[in-house]
């Protein structure tokens, strides 16, 4: 019976909205940057899934329904980016500049941590895209030899670190550049960044999700040109 359950993809789903609401409660409670609603549902799920002894794979069949809507929700982050693109337009330069520095500098760094530590070759290849939204970055893991399980469990540590880290660096360093703050945020920590963006304002926000986008399309050239 409990099996039955499990195996069902609605179960998938119910979990999913059930800790995601209760992890939005508790981050509205405590107002701290460490409770990030994504990564306290991550946690709750994964406890949920050891406690009931629900494999990957079971989760998976309801996830998947939710998976396809990463493509439309990064799609409407465009309206932000409407909404302030006077802003945008005048410091359109500045923002490809400091994106695609920024990408080369997350592929650069990644390489070079690799090579130090000696990480094994296709580990190195799913790591690679790992400052880019989800959508680009399985496909281009895929594409470069890479394991997409690897590349998306990145992809997500990477933006909840940036959601939780930036802010903070932001703060304690004391800067007042929307531009600067939003280039970084949607660099560095692609989709969930740019979440965490918009609730610092909405140049932030809007200048994150053009600086995600200009990240995913160089990340993908410089890639695979290497």
């Amino acid at each position: 019976m409990i099996n039955t359950i499990i195996s069902s993809p609605i179960f998938g789903i119910f979990i999913t909205i059930l800790f995601f609401v209760l992890a939005t409660t508790i981050s509205k409670k405590l107002r701290s940057p460490l409770a990030n609603p994504l990564l306290v549902a991550t946690l709750l799920i994964a406890f949920a899934m050891y406690i009931i002894n629900m494999t990957y794979s079971q989760y998976w069949e309801g996830g998947v329904f939710i998976d396809m809507f990463i493509g439309p929700a990064t799609a409407l982050l465009g309206l932000n980016v409407y909404r302030k693109r006077k802003i945008i337009g005048a410091d359109f330069i500045p923002i490809v500049i400091g994106s695609i520095g920024g990408s080369i500098c997350s592929i650069g760094s990644t390489y070079l941590l690799c090579y130090i530590l000696n990480i094994d070759n296709t580990v190195l290849l799913s790591l690679l895209p790992k400052s880019v939204t989800t959508a680009i970055a399985i496909d281009l893991s895929s594409v470069l030899g890479g394991v997409k399980s690897i590349t998306a469990l990145c992809v997500i540590l990477c933006g909840i670190f940036g959601a939780i880290i930036n802010p903070l660096l932001v703060k304690k360093l004391k800067l007042k550049n929307s531009i600067a703050v939003g280039v970084g945020m949607g660099t560095a920590s692609h989709a969930i960044g740019t979440a965490r963006a918009l609730e610092m304002g909405e140049i932030e926000g809007a200048i994150s999700s053009v600086s995600m986008c200009i990240a995913g399309i160089s990340t993908v050239f410089i890639l695979i040109l290497l």
